[in-house]
């Protein structure tokens, strides 16, 4: 969509956010550096980036507010579970509608007259119409261009592909447990040193988030980043599963997008906890 705007294909934003978690993996920030200077700077678009801290360090830190994150559980009786996902408001949504209040002329916690708004554009395709919906406040109104313009997920991968961007990675954080087995292994495979921060924070996460661990609220079972309940250095992820093998058999753009049912990658209007599919664009744009 920034390149979109830029181009003059679609209306000029006036800010391109990005909400940063402080764990993205090194080639999307390379790779937002490189939006930045490329194509967002030469039209005249502020790329903002806003954070509301590292959820890495947040999550290991027992003096620090933690949102959780949505860990895989192996109880005590050897039930599975999975803690709540709060992480995707915490540093992505609430973040974003901060600096969105900011821009227009009124912070927290005064309060946004009625009638004043921004258009937020959402990276949603034709794949994933049905998780088109509106902001969850007045002063956000969200669009999806898109959907006006037709376009799928195949359709926006050969459009950057003639930018020159036909590898633009998948935002999310680098531990995510909802990472499908493709997602970890090309971690393990094309990064030692994410491999090996992923690893580390997965034991460290064994018994829950430190905060609550400091304030008596421990972990009756145990927490694990992978689906397998399984310590990640151990876990399954050599294990092609169906819904991969069935991704192979699509066009070789896309033949990346599917994993148990699931697009790696985490967009704060479209995170994959709430339903089965997402899309790589990952910025907010406001006019």
């Amino acid at each position: 969509m920034l390149a979109l705007s830029a181009e003059g294909i679609l209306p000029k934003v006036d800010y391109a956010i990005f909400a940063d978690t402080g764990w993205e993996p090194e080639a999307v920030y390379a790779h937002l550096d490189r939006l930045e200077q490329e194509i967002a700077k030469p039209a005249g678009i502020p790329v903002l980036r806003v954070s509301s801290g590292n959820i890495r360090s947040d999550a290991l830190n027992p003096d620090h507010r933690f949102a959780s994150m949505p860990l895989h559980i192996l109880n005590k009786d050897g039930r599975p579970g999975m803690t709540r996902r709060q992480c995707t408001g915490e540093y992505k949504v609430k973040p974003i509608k901060q600096k969105v209040r900011e821009l227009l002329g009124h912070p927290y916690p005064s309060r946004v007259p009625k009638g004043v708004f921004v258009e937020q554009w959402v990276g949603i395709s034709t794949d994933e119409f049905h998780r088109a919906k509106d902001a969850d406040v007045k002063y956000m109104r969200n669009r999806h261009p898109l959907l006006d313009l037709g376009w799928s997920r195949a359709d926006c991968v050969r459009y950057l592909t003639t930018l020159g961007l036909g590898e633009t990675p998948k935002s999310s954080c680098l531990g995510c447990p909802f990472h499908g087995n493709a997602q970890w292994r090309h971690i393990r495979d094309t990064s030692p040193s994410e491999w090996a921060d992923v690893v580390e924070f997965d034991a460290a996460i064994r018994q829950g988030n430190a905060r609550a661990n400091a304030s008596g609220s421990r972990l009756l079972g145990e927490a694990f980043l992978h689906r397998s309940r399984v310590p990640l250095s151990q876990a399954p992820i050599d294990h092609v599963t169906a819904a991969e093998r069935a991704a192979l058999r699509i066009d070789a753009h896309e033949a990346d997008a599917l994993e148990n049912g699931v697009v790696d990658g985490c967009s704060p209007w479209a995170c994959r906890g709430d339903a089965d599919v997402l899309t790589r664009d990952d910025f907010g744009l406001a006019t």
